[in-house]
């Protein structure tokens, strides 16, 4: 019987939450090891001082395939950013929106100085391209830097530098657009297809709606797993538990010694949350510091996009840095400094709310996939694998592997006549 088998899955994270809800369909009801103690994984939402802080600053793309598969955007309350940017410099500031989903602001756009008429020509351009091909045809094109290909493309430095470094600096988490070009394609057509958006009650929402779905799964929390063994799973109670089938919805090299040093080095972010008396951007728009000589890469006030994110009628900024940086007190008076130069307002009226260092925010993947077959989510005998990092780092992919990975563990249990 289905029911009376062993089904493990280390990690409540959103891989492990789909797998969970895969398998409870085939009628499974599998048990879900935590080490924390609540779901979600990267993607958790504290409440501090009447705020909800995202830890780190993360967005849900309406458009991901496997989120339109899973989730109910209306049962999220989703709130939506406006397409574009701001740019913020010392004495200067503009907003780069896109004229094909605001045409009011086509004019604006013609004489924005983000960069040339060629440049906007080449993103309109681009932007045709990209929504003409499918997630398939990205992901096996040339393998090449973001960087190489914006150049080749033919965009200037001008607008690479304005625009293109600081914003995708911000989803990448790396400083120079080394990352496959194939995932900025992919999340340039997200962007395209869909809307940036958050849940009205902050990141939270998305893993605990995952789990409201779950109706036989079990979920123990503060579960350390120390090690496996074959199909024993080693507590670091002590306690060892026994299963028929498992799925490692973790970093995998933490607690299989045969996969230690083949996972890369997660990429970190330093995420620091201040709150004033009012927004300076008054609209849902993400902002971006493109001077290199600044430690802040992009900025967004949280209660700009949902009100719910203050409980006090603060309202509540989100900095991000992808630069290495020791995270201390003079950092957060640094970047208040740095805020007070962009934008006039003394840095003492910045009031730090939380510090957030994140060393596991995002998986380094080389040779990223759309997706892979649910067999080589195989580890070894009953034991699969499931996280973004076997495709590339999103919550997309997040999904995509969790469901292969209960595809693979199903299969597994078949009879073999």
């Amino acid at each position: 019987m289905k029911n009376d088998s062993n089904i493990y899955i280390i990690g409540a994270g959103i891989s492990g939450l789909i797998a969970a809800y895969e398998l409870e369909k085939s009628g499974y009801a599998p048990i879900i090891l935590e080490a924390s103690d609540g779901v979600g994984g990267r993607v958790r939402t504290d409440e501090v001082d009447g705020f909800l802080l995202d830890r780190g600053f993360q967005v849900l793309l309406t458009a991901y395939p496997e989120a339109q598969r899973y989730l109910d955007y209306d049962a999220l309350k989703l709130k939506y950013f406006d397409p574009g940017a701001l740019i913020l410099k010392p004495g200067n500031s503009f907003a780069v929106h896109d004229p094909l989903r605001n045409p009011s602001k086509a004019l604006s756009m013609a004489f924005s100085s983000v960069g040339t008429l060629k440049d906007k020509l080449k993103m309109y351009q681009l932007t045709k391209t990209l929504k003409s091909r499918s997630d398939s045809e990205i992901f096996t094109s040339p393998n090449t830097s973001t960087l190489s290909f914006l150049r080749a493309f033919g965009f200037s430095e001008k607008i690479i530098d304005n625009f293109f470094k600081p914003f995708f600096k911000g989803i990448f988490l790396e400083n120079n657009l080394d990352t496959s070009a194939r995932m900025f394609q992919f999340v340039f057509k997200m962007f395209a297809l869909g809307h940036a958006a958050v849940p009205e009650n902050g990141m939270q929402a998305i893993p605990d709606y995952l789990r409201s779905k779950l109706l036989k799964t079990e979920i123990r929390f503060n579960q350390n797993v120390k090690s496996l063994n074959g199909k024993n799973i080693e507590l670091e109670s002590g306690e060892i538990l026994t299963s028929d089938g498992l799925i490692v919805a973790c970093r995998p090299d933490r607690i299989l010694p045969q996969l230690s040093g083949q996972v890369k080095p997660f990429r970190k972010v330093v995420n620091i949350y201040y709150s004033l008396a009012k927004s300076f951007i008054a609209q849902p728009l993400i902002a971006l510091l493109t001077d290199d000589h600044f430690l802040t890469n992009n900025l967004v006030f949280m209660t700009d996009v949902s009100k719910a994110y203050s409980k006090n009628d603060r309202a509540l900024l989100s900095v991000s840095i992808t630069k290495p940086v020791e995270v201390n007190e003079k950092l957060e008076k640094l970047v208040a400094i740095e805020l007070s130069a962009v934008t006039n307002i003394n840095a003492e009226y910045f009031e730090h709310v939380k510090t957030y260092e994140i060393f596991d925010a995002l998986p380094d993947v080389e040779d990223m996939q759309v997706t892979i077959p649910a067999t080589n989510s195989k580890a070894y005998d009953n034991v699969f694998l499931a996280g973004d990092y076997m495709l590339y780092g999103s919550l997309n992919a997040a999904m995509t592997s969790g469901r292969k990975a209960a595809e693979a563990l199903i299969l597994s249990q078949q009879p073999v006549y």
